[in-house]
């Protein structure tokens, strides 16, 4: 569990949602929890702040907590001042922001059309027999390493969503049930993939919260199902 005290009007904890469309498009919403119970879903970043913000200003004083269906990163957010102070964080915030120390540069070349494509430079570490085999292949070594992860992307893209969403199922039980009745037993069979088991244990959890994992386990099983047919077409 998160060992995070909430003090009204302060700081509340934020969980950042990149819901994995395809492998090319992502969309962000949150569903954002007063304890165990949703206040708001669906919703983009701004108006769930927005949201909590005027949850926070009616008085209550139940910790807030919003999750994210992907991936379930933790986000703190400064609430002080008026809302517009509070949205305009958003752009120096280090996971949230536009900008940060981090961005990726476009790689800088002579080619016209290449800053098009939205190239970055980055370094890897190879043997040498790697970079001849690359520095031979058409297109040289660049061209070769993003065919080969186009190749590997295409392939194992379902058992990569898979992966996602099964992670992200576990992060959202682990910082919002961690504490609750049965969370091991329902854990074990979770990796399992005992989910008839799964579900009778989470049973007794509040209604929000299960219908939130219930949620997320119906985005899962159809991609479990896909990647368990990629790895047969593989056998």
């Amino acid at each position: 569990m998160f060992d995070i005290e909430y003090y009204p009007g302060i700081i509340c904890l934020l969980f950042d949602k990149l819901f994995i469309v395809n492998m090319e498009e992502i969309i962000m919403s949150y569903t954002a929890f007063a304890g165990t119970r949703v206040i708001v879903s669906g919703k983009n970043i701004e108006e769930t702040i927005v949201m909590c913000n005027e949850f926070i200003k009616g008085g209550h004083n139940e910790r807030l907590a919003v999750f994210d269906d992907a991936s379930g990163r933790a986000i703190d957010i400064d609430f002080r001042g008026e809302i517009d102070e509070i949205l305009a964080r958003l752009e120096t915030h280090p996971v949230l922001g536009c900008k940060s120390e981090n961005d990726e540069v476009p790689e800088k070349t002579g080619h016209a059309g290449r800053p098009r494509l939205g190239v970055v430079a980055r370094e890897i570490s190879l043997l040498p027999r790697h970079w001849e085999w690359l520095n031979a292949q058409k297109g040289g070594a660049s061209a070769a390493i993003r065919r080969l992860v186009d190749e590997a992307r295409r392939k194992y893209e379902h058992r990569d969503r898979a992966r996602l969403a099964s992670e992200a199922l576990y992060r959202f039980m682990w910082g919002m049930a961690g504490n609750f009745e049965n969370f091991e037993e329902a854990t074990r069979a979770f990796y399992e993939k005992d989910f008839d088991r799964f579900l009778k244990l989470i049973s007794v959890w509040p209604q929000d919260v299960r219908r939130y994992i219930e949620n997320l386990l119906d985005r899962l099983l159809p991609l479990e199902n896909a990647a368990a047919e990629e790895e047969k077409k593989e056998q």
